[in-house]
């Protein structure tokens, strides 16, 4: 079965203290669903319309899993808890 995968790529930095309160919160729900953190690095090289921020790539078993993550109340609560401070472009994607 195909992996399922969440990136995070950053639009700009975000606000240091939501985004702390964000990281309470994500990582036990990635936890709980079993996500593992591969890359989360500013580290990068950009090309077309990237930016050099925050990217975050994570592995899941399958895409429902993955997708079962973003759409659980812990992860929702952890949105609510970012309340706005990063500007980020997420995707649940299928690996091969």
């Amino acid at each position: 079965m195909p992996k399922g995968y969440f990136i995070s790529a950053h639009r700009s930095t975000a606000d240091p203290e939501k985004r702390a309160a964000y990281l309470k919160l994500a990582g036990p729900a990635i936890e709980k669903y079993n996500g593992k953190i591969l890359a989360s690095t500013n580290k990068i090289k950009v090309f077309e319309d990237g930016k050099v921020e925050q990217t975050v790539l994570i592995e899941f078993e399958s895409f429902e899993k993955a997708a079962e993550c973003i759409d659980s109340k812990e992860y929702q609560d952890a949105l609510s808890a970012l309340d706005g401070g990063a500007n980020r472009d997420c995707r649940v994607f299928e690996g091969l």
